[in-house]
């Protein structure tokens, strides 16, 4: 038996050309989800599919994304459907679990979606390495500047304020008035040609 699922993340989205495929396709039975993110694993249109499904049935979707978003709960789902005797059809990619080239087809897939993610880590690594050899900061830039960061040390170490008001003053957080402070201590340490005689004698 071929059974269908449907699925549109919001509830003004129609869903007709999704069921038109799927009849189109020999669906039988057809479960749907309206207004249901595909990020979600847990839906109830979805369930009720994966629960009607028996061994030599298919499940039909009009495109891969409708069953889900990421690539690892695609695999999931076709590894537990191969372990179940149950085939995967897409109707927009031709893609059919069923048979030994569809199967291969979606696993290369796969691959190629991993590699293109490890491509893209390694670029990115690679990015920030260039960047902090050129001497550029990585990450947030910083809520306080050098002359907002001197004043706020003033008004703690000669104005008597606690680092909690302090940071209030500033509209910032306690925490990333810390960090602030610590990254300052740490240039300071790190580079002799700074003279330590005018920093605030403040430690954390």
């Amino acid at each position: 038996m071929r059974i269908g699922y449907a699925r549109v993340s919001t509830l003004d989205q129609n869903v007709d050309l999704q069921l038109k495929a799927l009849l189109a396709s020999g669906c039988e039975r057809i479960f749907s989800d309206l207004g249901h993110s595909g990020a979600q694993r847990l839906r109830p249109g979805l369930t009720e599919a994966l629960e009607a499904l028996q061994p030599g049935d298919t499940l039909v979707i009009w495109r891969l994304d409708r069953l889900g978003r990421s690539l690892s709960h695609l695999i999931d789902v076709v590894n537990d459907f191969g372990n179940r005797g149950v085939a995967l059809y897409s109707v927009t990619e031709a893609i059919d679990t069923g048979s030994a080239g569809g199967l291969l087809i979606f696993h290369i897939m796969g691959a190629l979606a991993e590699f293109e993610r490890g491509l893209i880590s390694e670029r990115t690594r690679a990015g920030m390495a260039a960047a902090k050899l050129r001497g550029q900061n990585i990450g947030r830039p910083m809520k306080l500047g050098p002359g907002e960061l001197e004043a706020t040390l003033d008004g703690v170490t000669r104005g008597g304020l606690s680092l909690a008001d302090a940071a209030r003053r500033q509209g910032i957080s306690r925490a990333t008035l810390c960090r602030a402070l610590r990254r300052r201590r740490e240039m300071l340490a790190g580079n002799p040609a700074i003279s330590p005689a005018g920093a605030h004698p403040i430690g954390l």
